[in-house]
């Protein structure tokens, strides 16, 4: 989300942006100042929605369900979200970085589901990535919204890992997805091309049509499932930007093989 931007934007003195992170004032501060600046372009933009018709029976049939967004349009995504709607959770590494979005989290009032960090050691990685799973499941299951960035961690950009796809099959829940756009905005040199909206501008937001799997999908279906997955949230994001004048980003160069892991 933006701290990736911000960290992005500070790789020429990293030593001096982890240090600033060891610190809980100013991890405090810097997701305070993150949550206000959402609420600051949520409030003078100029918002057009598509795809509301089928989230709204989403919203109000109280169903577990997995949202989707691409990495570099997180920012955004908590004011998607209606508060009447199902309660959400989001999967957050055990970081520096991810302790600054735990209490950004927490300050738009999201749940949090706390993974292990890409620094521990192998073994322990893999048992905190199955209990954070589990722990999403559960969630789902009673009624919940897990949130996803399908590309995250690490990218390629705007390509879908099979994560979503392999909760939503678990838990049953169908997948939605939705793109945003702002016409002014900072778009930064990261993998992801992480998008800063900037205030009093035009905005859209454009949801997908929800993707509900067949109980006993063999893995050819979940393939296919996850193209359906990553074409619609390309569509939709692209469409977010026409409808807003913004420049389109293209997807990154398609990876050899889909990723396996639960990635948001």
């Amino acid at each position: 989300m933006m701290l990736d931007a911000v960290r992005a934007r500070g790789e020429q003195d990293g030593t001096m942006f982890k240090a600033l992170l060891d610190t809980p004032a100013i991890r405090f501060a810097i997701a305070g100042l993150l949550s206000v600046y959402v609420s600051l372009v949520k409030h003078t933009t100029r918002w057009t929605y598509e795809g509301l018709t089928p989230m709204e029976a989403v919203w109000q049939g109280g169903r577990g369900v997995v949202a989707c967004t691409w990495h570099g349009r997180i920012l955004m995504a908590p004011v998607a979200w209606p508060r009447r709607a199902q309660p959400v959770s989001v999967l957050i590494s055990r970081s520096r970085e991810g302790e600054v979005v735990a209490r950004f989290a927490a300050l738009r009032g999201f749940g949090t589901v706390r993974g292990s960090s890409r620094n521990a050691k192998k073994a322990d990685q893999e048992k905190g990535a199955l209990a954070a799973f589990r722990a999403m499941a559960r969630h789902v299951r009673q009624g919940g919204c897990i949130a996803v960035t399908p590309d995250g961690p690490r990218g390629p950009r705007y390509r879908a890992s099979q994560g979503a796809i392999r909760l939503a099959k678990t838990t049953g829940a169908p997948i939605v997805a939705m793109g945003w756009s702002t016409r002014s905005r900072i778009v930064f040199n990261s993998w992801d091309r992480f998008v800063l909206p900037l205030p009093f501008s035009r905005g859209a937001m454009v949801w997908t049509e929800p993707l509900v799997l067949e109980p006993g999908a063999d893995s050819d279906a979940l393939e296919a499932a996850r193209q359906t997955l990553e074409t619609r949230l390309i569509e939709a994001t692209q469409q977010a930007e026409r409808l807003t004048g913004a420049e389109i980003i293209e997807p990154a160069k398609a990876p050899p093989a889909p990723r396996a892991d639960l990635a948001l």
